[in-house]
């Protein structure tokens, strides 16, 4: 064994001082793992904060974003709610804008009265009531429709500071609509004191060129007389704009629906249909009788239109499948959301597996539980004209301020189709035929061509009170107005629809 010679003094110090930064690299390395692991404990346990932090912060944007663009988008509807006080506080500031016809006619407008309370005034009384509306107790009409616009402004700074200079309020937008006078006019005429409606459009674009209801009342003096209006409970109902709200059994105009279902099915041998009218059809113990029990024998499927036949239309009708029945009314938009701005009532027709054959019967005549209304019968028979294609009706042109600038404007809108061209063109020649051979004939022989339907249907099942019906649309080959036409109980719609239907044509076209 070597011997070993004793460590020096200055080698037992290097070796304690090495070992004395041994120990305090360990110590310090300790501190560091130990620090490091208390962080990582601590992302650890902040981790599911930061995620749960970013979630809700996620959802409060989205919301933010949503409530922003739902304002945005549906800020006419906020501001017509009558919870809304910013409507008064525009008022006070502004004046309601004017409301004027196609041509520039004002058909409503604002001024100050003596007592020096703002008020509105209606030129033409109650020619325009149901379609301009009112705006006091509540707004209906165009009046409700363009009310956003009405009550603000949109003129020049510079305009706005000469006014304020005066002491004046500033001048509302104005409304341009689509109503013609002179259609409106004659329309109002023609219904005289008789209760029903009468529509009138552009079947290319969807524009409503005029729109009657009768009783009508004077939009003028509304706010005097609204609790009599509204405590009124005759069948009267002069609030009622019978054009959209009206619901009535459509009678022989249905056959226009009940003929494009069977045209659906049979669209290479519908004019193999034969028929033969004794003024009655029996079937399974139901019985349908013909208008006046009037007697059409040898009919055909074109004839039996142009006729009118009942009979013949019960037969069609049963003949028809349920199914095909009913994808035709969904079709039509029976039962379902019309594509207008103002209030409307659905109209309301009914086939499946359950219906009875008396109601399958009357369905196909449009009567029983059947219930339309004008403006829905005018859309069909505007798709009709316009080779199936359904124009989403409007009223409001376009807005503008009162120093001349376009705020807004509206433009024809395809909505859908609502049956094949082939389809449409079909059911054309087919109205073209109840003017030319049926029960329109008083729409033959003038200086522009017409096609139509027209129908009498019955509305007390004790009587033989019926509503008078027309629809139709001139010049038959390429429309440019189309006519529907209601006189509440009045008998057949050749007698007293289809005479008013000719003035309103006569007007459009200028035939004296």
């Amino acid at each position: 064994m070597r011997d070993l010679k004793p460590w020096s003094e200055e080698e037992s110090e290097w070796l304690i001082r090495r070992l004395q930064g041994l120990q305090t690299i360990t110590e310090t390395t300790r501190e560091i793992m130990a620090e490091e692991k208390t962080k990582k404990k601590k992302k650890i346990r902040s981790y599911p904060i930061l995620v749960l932090c970013g979630f809700y912060a996620a959802i409060f944007a989205v919301m933010l974003i949503y409530i922003s663009a739902y304002s945005y988008n549906n800020r006419q509807v906020l501001m017509d709610n009558s919870f809304n006080t910013r409507q008064q506080i525009l008022l006070k500031q502004n004046s309601r804008g004017r409301i004027l016809s196609r041509d520039g006619d004002v058909l409503a407008y604002s001024e100050v009265g003596e007592d020096g309370k703002e008020k509105r005034v209606y030129p033409y009384g109650k020619e325009f009531a149901h379609v301009v509306g009112y705006s006091t107790n509540g707004k209906a009409g165009i009046e409700a429709l363009a009310n956003y616009y009405l009550i603000n402004t949109s003129i020049d700074l510079s305009e706005k500071v000469a006014l304020d200079t005066q002491g004046s309020k500033y001048p509302g937008d104005y409304c341009v609509t689509t109503l013609d006078v002179d259609l409106q006019e004659v329309a109002y005429n023609a219904l005289s004191a008789r209760k029903g409606a009468v529509v009138v459009t552009n079947p290319k674009t969807g524009e409503v060129l005029a729109m009657v209801s009768k009783p009508d009342y004077d939009p003028g003096t509304i706010q005097q007389e609204w609790d009599s209006l509204i405590a009124d409970t005759s069948p009267d109902a002069k609030l009622l704009n019978r054009a959209t709200q009206g619901l009535y059994p459509p009678g022989s105009t249905f056959k226009i629906v009940t003929s494009l279902a069977y045209i659906k099915e049979h669209q290479q041998d519908y004019n193999n249909y034969r028929f033969s009218c004794v003024g009655r059809f029996n079937y399974e113990g139901e019985s349908i009788s013909c208008y006046h029990g009037e007697n059409h024998g040898s009919l055909d499927f074109i004839k039996s239109f142009a006729e009118s036949c009942n009979s013949s239309y019960a037969n069609i009708g049963l003949s028809i499948p349920r199914n095909v029945f009913a994808d035709t009314l969904d079709q039509l938009l029976f039962n379902q959301e019309l594509p207008i701005d103002v209030l409307y009532s659905k109209s309301s027709a009914h086939i499946d597996d359950n219906t009875s054959v008396g109601d399958v019967m009357q369905l196909s005549i449009g009567q029983g539980a059947t219930s339309m209304t004008p403006m829905h019968l005018n859309m069909i028979t505007c798709a009709i004209a316009n080779e199936g294609e359904l124009m989403k009706p409007y009223f409001v042109s376009g807005i503008k301020s009162e120093d001349g600038k376009n705020v807004k404007n509206y433009s024809p809108e395809n909505y859908k189709r609502l049956m094949s061209a082939l389809q449409a063109d079909t059911l054309k020649g087919m109205m073209r035929q109840v003017v030319e051979t049926g029960t329109a004939s008083k729409l033959k022989g003038l200086s522009y061509t017409a096609a139509g339907k027209t129908g009498s249907a019955e509305f007390n099942t004790s009587t033989s009170d019926s509503h008078a019906w027309f629809t139709g649309f001139a010049p038959a080959d390429d429309p440019e107005i189309c006519v529907t036409i209601i006189v509440e109980d009045a008998g057949s719609g050749g007698s007293f629809a289809v005479p008013i239907a000719k003035r309103i044509f006569d007007a459009f076209f200028g035939v004296e």
